[in-house]
């Protein structure tokens, strides 16, 4: 049955002329039909003979048509469908290829040439079991991707096209967060540096942040961004929070640790109630970001202690007292905990910080790497909450939105098996709920989706997706996506380094890309190592051991 209705099909269908099959193929000979309409995914027939006939097309586009990942399109009145095929299968005679499609938007057809223009996306009218399917030119693609007047960035071509551009719109895709997924080694710093890269030539006055815990983009960033690693941050330890003091200063758990917590508050209101600016402000809450010395907080410790009777428990004020001291004694804490950070430092670091203004300069990048592992997180959590907190206090003033960006996001918004309870995870995925509505962007990058946060990749408006090779990977992923997107998802497994599939608001429609190559002096340093090359090398090594041990020692890079 399925034979005999596709062949009615193709017996209307405009006659081949002698000449170059492929052309009038393309120009006006349908190559299938659609069998089943059931909303964004349908089902369609292909003719083998017509879509092998397309493979000898010069038009990339065109003889790339009916294979899974590409486009077809359809008429309906007067509007040229667009479906994405996401498999194929052979029917029970052998005689027809059965696809899956999904609809991803319609253009007008141009009346005279019958071509398609003012490509847009969703579907107002489907076609009906019946209506011819035909290939999709490379001029329809253009239509198809071609970006409108928002503004926007190139980063690649559109595959399987040499010519056409892939765009992202900016506004659209900060509005709403995006995510840049991909394994180990698919190309995802050097992607993720070419997305910035681009965004800093478009707004040089812009204001990014970015949370690099490799070191590895301050190479690709230094003459277009200001770099920040231990040597040069300089962040003052009173502008974490309470909860983010309990991280640091605090080592017990369940009820002793809150009998710290209530010591460790009482104490670090009195400290900063002895700040000037302190009187200013009438009544401090614990949380305000008030200067205070880290000897007047053991001093009031000391002094607590004193206070009580010899039945008391004098045990959390010599924890305190004990851990405090030996943070300040620590020279790994310094870029943090230093004595020279007591003043009022705080509109200086948030310029610094946020580039306010940019100066050509406008993106940050804050280099993690060597800060001590026990408190990478809390130094994360400051950054990322000092961006939330300064857009909600800064309304009413002119809108200075932020971009955060965070690398190996996955360790910062862990899920529940890997929630280690740190505040950082709180923040940043208070921000992909709430961010948007004062200004603060997110975007993740991350070689683990399945171990983020549930929730906060379906937060992000714009997913772009390299190659995944773990199966839970691809199932979170595709679990985040839109419906219609899902059959450019099944072929993530299978895309190449430097290729995407990119979907959601920051792109007019899903899109599988190659991205651009960057210069030498704009890449990340996120090579891998060239083993065979680097083991034949020798000499030097006394010296190199020498070096090395020696910073080793002294815990400096």
């Amino acid at each position: 049955m399925e034979g005999q209705f596709g062949a009615r099909v193709f017996e209307n269908a405009a006659p081949i002329s002698s000449g170059d099959a492929a052309a009038p193929r393309a120009a006006g000979r349908p190559i299938g039909a659609v069998l089943e309409i059931a909303g964004s995914s349908s089902q369609v027939m292909f003719d083998p003979a017509e879509v092998e006939a397309l493979g000898a097309s010069s038009d990339a586009a065109i003889a790339n048509s009916g294979q899974v990942g590409s486009q077809v399109k359809m008429r309906v009145g007067s509007t040229w469908l667009i479906a994405n095929v996401r498999s194929l299968r052979l029917d029970a005679s052998g005689d027809r290829i059965l696809a899956q499609v999904d609809f991803l938007g319609e253009g007008d057809e141009e009346k005279l040439t019958g071509k398609l223009y003012k490509f847009r996306r969703g579907v107002t009218r489907y076609p009906t079991p019946g209506c011819a399917v035909f290939p999709v030119s490379t001029a329809d693609l253009k239509q198809i991707y071609a970006a409108d007047d928002r503004a926007h960035i190139e980063i690649g071509n559109v595959y399987p096209t040499r010519d056409i551009r892939a765009a992202l719109y900016v506004d659209a895709m900060l509005g709403k967060h995006f995510a840049l997924l991909g394994s180990t080694g698919t190309g995802k710093s050097t992607a993720a540096a070419l997305i910035l890269h681009r965004i800093c030539e478009l707004s040089p006055q812009g204001h990014i942040v970015m949370i690099d815990p490799h070191g590895e983009y301050g190479s690709a960033f230094k003459t277009t961004g200001a770099l920040y690693d231990v040597s040069n941050l300089q962040m003052p330890y009173w502008l974490m929070n309470f909860e983010e003091h309990c991280e640091v200063f605090l080592t017990t758990q369940n009820s002793a640790r809150q009998v710290d917590a209530d010591i460790l508050a009482k104490c670090i209101l009195l400290a900063k109630g002895k700040n000037r600016l302190a009187q200013e402000f009438g009544k401090l809450t614990v949380d305000a970001p008030i200067p205070y010395l880290l000897s007047d907080l053991t001093q009031i410790l000391q002094l607590e202690m004193g206070k009580m009777d010899k039945a008391t428990d004098t045990a959390p004020y010599l924890r305190l007292r004990s851990k405090i001291d030996e943070i300040k004694a620590d020279p790994r804490y310094t870029f943090m905990f230093s004595g020279m950070l007591v003043a009022d430092t705080m509109a200086n670091f948030l310029a610094r910080i946020f580039r306010l203004p940019g100066d050509g300069k406008p993106i940050s990048i804050i280099d993690v790497s060597g800060v001590p592992s026990e408190i990478t997180s809390v130094v994360v959590a400051v950054l990322s909450r000092m961006v939330f907190d300064f857009a909600i206090w800064s309304r009413g003033e002119s809108k200075r939105p932020v971009l955060l960006v965070c690398e190996e996001a996955h360790r910062y918004v862990p899920n529940e098996r890997n929630a280690d309870g740190s505040s950082v995870g709180r923040i940043l995925s208070r921000i992909a709920k709430e961010g948007r509505k004062y200004g603060v962007s997110l975007g993740l990058i991350t070689q683990r989706p399945s171990d983020l946060a549930e929730g906060v990749l379906s937060q992000c408006g714009t997913i772009l997706a390299m190659r995944l090779n773990n199966e839970r990977d691809q199932a979170f992923v595709k679990a985040a996506m839109p419906e219609g997107a899902r059959g450019f998802l099944d072929s993530i497994p299978a895309l190449r380094n430097r290729e995407c599939i990119a979907v959601g608001e920051g792109v007019a429609t899903p899109i599988r890309l190659l991205f651009d190559a960057l210069e030498d002096g704009k890449r990340p340093a996120s090579d891998d190592p060239l083993f065979s090359e680097l083991w034949r090398e020798s000499g030097g090594e006394e010296q190199m051991l020498e070096r090395t041990i020696k910073r080793w020692r002294s815990q400096g890079r």
